[in-house]
């Protein structure tokens, strides 16, 4: 099978397309996929960097140790263990788990869910990190209600687009901050509000948050207070934020009033049911930037690693239909 490989950290440049040999079923709860799709996202563009160090430890110490990238995959079940009983070859599906730009990959049934009826593949595959990172931080972790305020920094990009959709389920009045290029996006999502970062800042704005979901860092920590309520909560994502920054929050909300309160979206199969629920009911829906077949991986990376992504990054494997 085909598959990406990180040679080195750095650039984007690391990565190459090689024929490796594909995995089989080894546990009685393993399930077998013929991969159509597979997302990228921050979180890989750290592995290619190898910045924080301690992703070196996962990826290669001191270089790379044949690493496949990807965390978000969608395709077509192939064969299944003899403990699996909610899937059965044919199925499609999509889930989150490492190693999923390659043609073949082999996982757990528990980490995948039946693809949404009204998406295609490619739409799948372009759900399972970033909308869960976005539902946990909405659902849990700022415990969104109706008729809270909530600001979404970095509105347009892949957790954000998620952020605003999910936000306004729960009721909120969202106020989304992103260039003016992508201003009819973010209000095509529910955003009630837009503020475009360009011309203003919304830390000195007047008005005042319930829930603040942050993906950019931008603002030093007493800015993002400024603007909350005396209640209210701060949210630093642990993808484009940046593990110094969050460190950073985490030590200052024993400090202060305001919460800022961080956290690590791994996805569970009840984050994957409710976002099929959402998806199927048509209140939330994955917005695609680019499309890049899988030998176009380094060109892929070079996009997302410009962080102006407006959505998901998606690679699309060699024969897929």
């Amino acid at each position: 099978m085909k598959a990406i490989i990180q040679t080195a950290y750095g650039s984007p440049g690391t990565f190459e397309l090689r024929e490796i040999p594909a995995p089989s079923l080894k546990r009685p709860d393993d399930v077998l996929i013929n991969v159509h799709a597979a997302a990228i996202h921050a979180g890989d563009v750290f592995m290619m960097r190898g910045v924080p160090v301690f992703t070196r430890f996962v990826v290669g110490f001191p270089t790379p140790r044949n690493y496949i990238p990807g965390f978000d995959v969608a395709g077509v079940v192939t064969a299944v263990g003899d403990r699996v009983t909610q899937l059965k070859p044919g199925d499609r599906v999509y889930g989150t788990f490492p190693h999923t730009c390659a043609e073949v990959v082999v996982t757990r049934a528990t980490k995948l869910a039946h693809v949404p009826s009204n998406l295609s593949l490619s739409e799948a595959a372009a759900v399972p990190v970033s909308a869960s990172a976005a539902l946990i931080g909405i659902r849990d972790v700022g415990k969104v209600r109706s008729g809270m305020k909530v600001l979404i920094n970095g509105a347009s990009g892949g957790v954000g687009t998620y952020a605003v959709q999910i936000a306004k389920v729960y009721g909120a009045e969202v106020t989304g901050v992103c260039s003016g290029k992508n201003e009819v996006l973010v209000r095509s999502i529910g955003a009630d509000h837009v503020i475009d970062y360009t011309r203003q800042d919304f830390t000195d704005g007047e008005a005042r948050y319930d829930v603040i979901l942050d993906q950019v860092a931008n603002h030093p920590l007493a800015a993002y207070r400024r603007v909350l309520t005396p209640s209210g909560r701060y949210i630093p994502n642990s993808g484009h934020s940046g593990m110094p920054f969050i460190l950073k929050s985490m030590l200052a909300s024993i400090f202060i009033r305001q919460q800022a309160s961080t956290y690590f979206a791994e996805p569970k199969p009840r984050d994957l049911a409710a976002l099929t629920q959402l998806i199927e009911a048509g209140k939330l829906k994955p917005i695609i930037d680019r499309t890049y077949a899988l030998a176009e991986a380094s060109d892929a990376f070079a996009y997302l690693n410009e962080g102006h992504a407006r959505g998901k990054v998606v690679l699309i494997m060699p024969d897929a239909s």
